[in-house]
Order: structure tokens, then sequence, then C-alpha cells
């Protein structure tokens, strides 16, 4: 009866899950007509996020206590792709917003009473770059500072803080009243996620609204002896990079949507037909294979780490930092293919009427981003190849 309970499970978790990509998918063309607005308004709007609330998309990593639907991260994954291939800066916000509903479940109970107990579709921002020093106080943490690259704060009701102390990497909960946002973000790319600084003056933070990166590395936070499923028990930062750089898959992916009507019709000057360019079709075809199989491997390492989530065991050191090289890498990968289809769309497709030019430079800025920078897990994945011992905690 348990295996038969177990099938049932998984099969109205497939079934919610591909109700939810539907309805993300459906939000398409809406989201599009207002891509080109996002960018000179300098973030989402509104409504496209009263919509994306209004679909439950926001709910997919939130625990099912707080009203959410604990699915697993693909879920979150393929719902981001479809936002992403729509607008990148909807899916970055998304990805954003989104994931920390699955960090606030890691928290200490009374701070999810303090965010969802009156509202549970409450929002939570951040910026996690360390702009200020944490001092301990009786009963918490002094926090004073600027932050840089909170994305998606305008709609947002709290915002996660990025601190330091003694060393040691801290999450800090702080509630809007408790902070300003400063409208700095006049940017080259991804101008619609809104991601602008937040500044806080001399503010007390409870020891309660505080997550330590130790505990997320180690799989066993203050969260989890309320949030009881497996979905808790995965690796923190192996779900916040893939929803960071899971938005270039999804404007890729609108690369290629865009690109292959135009090319249809398009004839150059230079090369004649692109239908019959070589070159063309070339950089067209690398970009769907970049697509397929970004995708695939980030299917198999959540299912993966899915295996250890469900058996309470935190994953392998190597097998956690392979999994980050693979996550930060994305967002190069899918550059390189953008680059090539934009080069082969010609002088026209400078043009606004033409979504490459807003794409590229949104995948340009996104590469900049912390998450992004595969090098530096790559090194450390040549180390531990080798037998050295490396210093990485963000996994």
């Amino acid at each position: 009866m348990q295996q038969m309970h177990h099938r049932a499970s998984d099969a109205a978790t497939e079934a919610d899950a591909a109700a939810l990509v539907e309805r993300a998918r459906a939000l398409g063309p809406m989201i599009a007509e207002h891509a080109a607005r996002h960018a000179e308004t300098r973030r989402v709007a509104p409504e496209v996020i009263a919509a994306i609330r209004e679909a439950g998309l926001f709910r997919v990593l939130q625990p099912r206590r707080w009203g959410g639907d604990e699915l697993p991260p693909q879920v979150f994954a393929d719902v981001q792709f479809e936002l992403g291939r729509a607008d990148m800066s909807t899916g970055w916000v998304y990805g954003v917003l989104g994931c920390h509903n699955f960090q606030m479940g890691l928290f200490d109970e009374q701070a999810q009473i303090d965010v969802w107990g009156d509202n549970d579709a409450a929002m939570i921002a951040s910026t996690f770059q360390p702009g200020g020093i944490a001092t301990p106080v009786p009963g918490g943490y002094r926090f004073s500072g600027q932050w840089k690259f909170a994305s998606g704060c305008d709609h947002a009701d709290w915002v996660f803080l990025g601190g330091m102390l003694d060393g040691e990497f801290l999450t800090c909960l702080l509630p809007r009243d408790q902070y300003q946002i400063v409208d700095s973000w006049h940017v080259s790319g991804l101008r619609g996620t809104g991601s602008q600084d937040i500044l806080v003056d001399d503010v007390v933070i409870p020891e309660h609204r505080v997550h330590r990166s130790s505990d997320g590395f180690r799989c066993d936070s203050p969260g989890n002896r309320v949030n009881t499923g497996w979905l808790y028990r995965l690796p923190f930062h192996q779900v916040f990079i893939r929803a960071i750089t899971g938005s270039a898959i999804g404007a890729l992916q609108g690369m290629i949507d865009a690109f292959s009507a135009y090319a249809r019709t398009r004839t150059s000057v230079v090369a004649g037909a692109t239908v019959k360019d070589p070159d063309a079709l070339l950089a067209l075809g690398q970009a769907v294979v970049t697509v397929d199989e970004l995708r695939c491997v980030a299917r198999r390492n959540f299912a993966a780490l899915e295996v250890w989530a469900r058996q309470g065991v935190p994953p392998p050191f190597e097998e956690r930092l392979l999994y980050k090289y693979q996550a930060a890498a994305v967002t190069d990968r899918c550059l390189v293919a953008a680059r090539a289809l934009f080069e082969n769309a010609g002088g026209t497709g400078l043009f606004d009427q033409y979504p490459f030019a807003r794409i590229l430079n949104d995948l340009i800025a996104a590469r900049q981003h912390a998450a992004a920078q595969y090098r530096l897990a790559g090194r450390s994945l040549g180390a531990v190849s080798l037998g050295q011992d490396v210093n990485e905690w963000y996994l």
C-alpha cells in the first residue's frame, strides 16, 4: 500500500508540475509585450508580477504548511524557463523572488511566522553581496550599510541581506519599513530587473531572523524542524545558483524563437537567403543543442540531489562542486550561443522591433553575476581532482 501511495503521490506531483509550467507558458505573450517597457522603466511591470502571483507560480518552492506547493526544484526551473523565454528580466526576478520562498523555509519557525503569518503571499527580495558587518548585541545583531543588486525589490515585502560575522556569511531578514530602496539601477542589461540598492541605518535584527550559510551547507537548518519534507534538505546554494543562472536558458530559447521567425523570410545582401546560409544554420543548430544540453544536465543534477535529500544525507563535496561548476557555466554557454545568432541577424537585427540586442545585453549583464563565475568553481574542481584541499562553502 505504501508503494502504491508513493506512486499516486508522484503522479499528482507530475500533474501539478505540468499545470504550473503550462500556466507559465500561457503568460508568455503578455510578458513579451511588456519586455521593451521593462527595459525602459527599469523594473518588471506590477501587472506582470500580479499575473505570475495569480497563476500560483511563486509558490512552487514554498512550504506546504504556508500554502505552497513544495515541488521539486526542476519544476521551478521549468517555470523559470518559460518566463525567461518571454523576457529574461521577468525570468530573473521570478528566479530570485521565488527561490527565496525556499530559503525562508530554512529559517527559524518564528521568522516564517513573521513573514507569512498574516500574509502567506508575502515576497522577499535579496542582496547577498556583503554590504555591512553584523555586530552582535543582546538577542541579535546590529546592522548598517548599503547593499547593491536587490533584484525585484520594488515588489517585495521583506529583504534578505548578506553580512559577515567572524568570517561566516549570514543571511539577515528585514521588513520593508526597516530599509530604504535607493534608485541606482542605471545599467546596460537586465534593466528590467530593478536591482536597486538597499540602505539600512542602524537596525537590530533578532537572532531568529538570521540564517547561517554553514547550516545551509550542512543541509541542517532551523527550519528543518518544522518543514520536514526532503525538499528542504537540499543544499541551499545548489538551488540558489540555478535560480540565478536558469533564466539565461529561457533567454537563449527566446533568441532561438525570434531568430527562427526572422530567418525564414530574411535575405542578406551579403549571404543571400538566411535559410540557405550555412553559418546561420550552424548558429541556430548549436543554440538548440545548447538549450537541450543545459536543461538535461540540470534535470540530472536535481534528480541526483533529490536522492541524497530523501536519505537525509548531505551530498558529497566533490559532487556538489561539479554541480556548482555546471550551474555557474550556464550563462556563459548561453551568451556564446546567443552572440552567434545575433551576428547572423545582420544589420537589420539591430532594430528595436526585434529582441536580439536586448536579449544579448541581458545575457552579457547576467554573465557578470557572482553566481556565473564558472572559472572559480572550475579551478577548485581541478584542484580537488588532483587531491588538493580547497576552501569552498558556497555549495
